[in-house]
C-alpha cells in the first residue's frame, strides 16, 4: 500500500491538440509549480491530467485513445489517478462519464480553479501571466484572446471555448516582458481569431494597438501573427507588419476555400472575389509577406467542379505554406444538418492532389532562395544537422533551413545569417556567412 502524501507525487501533464492548448497547459504547470507540486510535461507521474482535443474526428480519436491508454495504467497499477480537461471533455463530458467511467474527474475549458483544488492546489490569482512554458525557451505562444463569436458552420470550437474574449494589452504586454526575461525572443500571437482581439473590450480591433505596444519589449526579436480571420480584417496591421522590423513578414490567414456558394455556406462572410481582393492588398502592402492558408475539402456540396476551382485557384495563389484538412461532419454545428455527401476516400484524394500541388509550388519558391541569405533562428539540433527557421516560417508547421553541424557551432535559440546553397520541397540548406 504507498503512504507517500500528495503533495509528494508527480502530475503529469499531457497536452494534445493545437498551441492554445499548449498554452493552457502551460498556465496549469505554473500554478501547480507555485503551489509546491512536482510538475513534469509528457513524462512519467504518478497524478496524469490528460489535455484533450475535440475539434475533429481525428483530434477526438487521438483524445479518447491517449485517456484509455492511460485509464489501462491506472488499472495496472502504474499511475494513481487520471484527471481528463480541455476540449473534449469540455464539449462530450455526460458521454465521457458513462463511456470511460475509470477516468477519476472531467473538466472543462474553464474549469481550471476546480481542476487545481482536485489536484491539492489553490488557484493563484498573483500568477496571471505565469506559465512553465513547454516550448524552447527562445519561443513561446501568446494567446491573446479566449473563444470565437464566428458562426463557421463547420466548427465547433464555440461550443469548447465559449465566446470570444481579449486579454487587455497591459496584460499581455506584461506577460511577454515575464518571458523576455526568461529567454524569450519569439512571441507567436495565436487565439481562436486574432482578427477580431478587442472588439469587445475596447469597441474597435485593436490588434495594431497591440503590436505597437509588444514590439517595445525588450529582448523579443521576432512576433508571429497566427490565426487571423479574413472577414474584417483591421488593414492598419498590415502597415505594422511592413513598417515594424520586430514584426515578421507573415501571417496564417485560414481561408478553407474559395468558391463563393461553398463559403456561403460555411458562413464565413466572404466570396471569392473579396477573397482575391484581401490577398493582393496583403501583397500590394508587404510584397515581402510570406502567407500561410488551411484549407477544408469535403465539405458538403463540394462537387468535383468547385474542387477543380479550389485547385486552380491554389495553383494562381501560389501561397508560402498550406495545409490541408478534410472536412469532419460534427453533431450540433450548423453544417451537421447538411448530406455528408463526399466519400471519405474521395475526400482524401482530394487533401492528396491538394498537397501534391502545394509541394510543387513550395519547391519552385524554394530554388528562388538559393544563393540568397536570410537571417534564421536555430532550434534545435538533428543527427548531424542544425535545424532553423526563418521569419517566414513558424515552428512545427513551415519549412526549415538546415545548417551542416559537422563543420559548424551554432548556439540554440541563437539567430544566424545563413546563405542558402540547396532547397528541396520543405527544406532549405545553407551555411553561415
Amino acid at each position: 500500500m504507498r503512504t507517500k502524501s500528495v503533495g509528494k507525487k508527480k502530475i503529469n501533464v499531457v497536452t494534445l491538440g493545437c498551441s492554445k492548448n499548449v498554452y493552457d497547459s502551460e498556465v496549469l504547470m505554473s500554478q501547480l509549480k507555485a503551489n509546491g507540486k512536482e510538475v513534469v510535461h509528457e513524462d512519467r507521474g504518478d497524478i496524469v491530467v490528460i489535455n484533450t482535443c475535440g475539434f475533429i474526428d481525428n483530434a477526438k480519436e487521438e483524445s479518447i485513445n491517449t485517456i484509455l491508454d492511460y485509464v489501462d495504467a491506472k488499472n495496472r497499477g502504474e499511475v494513481e489517478k487520471v484527471f481528463v480537461t480541455g476540449c473534449l471533455s469540455e464539449r462530450y463530458k455526460p458521454d465521457l462519464i458513462k463511456e470511460i467511467p475509470d477516468v477519476d474527474q472531467y473538466f472543462g475549458t474553464r474549469d481550471l480553479p476546480i481542476l487545481l483544488k482536485h489536484l491539492g492546489a489553490d488557484y493563484k490569482h498573483e500568477l496571471v501571466g505565469e506559465r512553465l512554458t513547454t516550448t524552447p525557451k527562445h519561443y513561446a505562444y501568446l494567446k491573446i484572446s479566449e473563444g470565437c463569436d464566428r458562426p463557421c458552420s463547420f466548427c465547433a470550437i464555440p461550443l469548447m471555448r465559449g465566446g470570444h474574449v481579449s486579454t487587455p494589452i497591459e496584460k499581455l504586454v506584461n506577460e511577454a516582458a515575464k518571458l523576455a526575461k526568461k529567454g524569450t525572443k519569439e512571441l507567436i500571437l495565436i487565439a481562436q481569431d486574432l482578427t477580431y482581439y478587442g472588439l469587445d473590450i475596447y469597441k474597435k480591433r485593436a490588434l495594431g494597438d497591440l503590436l505597437k505596444e509588444l514590439v517595445k519589449v525588450e529582448g523579443i526579436e521576432w512576433i508571429r501573427l497566427h490565426y487571423a480571420f479574413p472577414s474584417g480584417f483591421p488593414e492598419d496591421v498590415l502597415d505594422i507588419i511592413r513598417e515594424e522590423p520586430k514584426v515578421c513578414n507573415y501571417i496564417d490567414i485560414p481561408l478553407q476555400h474559395i468558391n463563393s456558394d461553398l463559403l456561403k455556406s460555411m458562413k464565413r462572410g466572404t466570396t471569392h472575389e473579396k477573397t482575391d481582393a484581401l490577398l493582393a492588398k496583403f501583397r500590394e502592402k508587404v510584397p515581402d509577406m510570406a502567407i500561410r492558408t488551411t484549407l477544408i475539402v469535403g465539405y458538403p456540396g463540394e462537387t468535383e467542379e468547385r474542387f477543380q476551382e479550389l485547385k486552380d485557384w491554389v495553383r494562381e495563389q501560389k501561397f508560402d505554406r498550406l495545409g490541408c484538412f478534410t472536412y469532419s461532419h460534427e453533431e450540433n454545428t450548423t453544417a451537421y444538418v447538411l448530406e455528408d455527401d463526399i466519400p471519405q476516400e474521395v475526400k482524401e484524394a482530394r487533401v492528396e492532389e491538394i498537397m501534391e500541388l502545394q509541394s510543387q509550388i513550395s519547391w519552385e519558391k524554394n530554388q528562388e532562395k538559393i544563393g540568397k541569405t536570410f537571417k534564421c533562428v536555430f532550434d534545435r539540433k538533428e543527427g548531424n544537422y542544425f535545424i532553423g527557421r526563418t521569419e517566414y516560417d513558424s515552428p512545427d508547421v513551415d519549412n526549415t533551413v538546415l545548417v551542416s553541424a559537422e563543420d559548424t557551432y551554432i548556439s540554440i535559440g541563437e539567430f544566424a545569417d545563413v546563405k542558402i546553397t540547396s532547397a528541396e520541397e520543405f527544406d532549405l540548406y545553407g551555411e553561415l556567412v
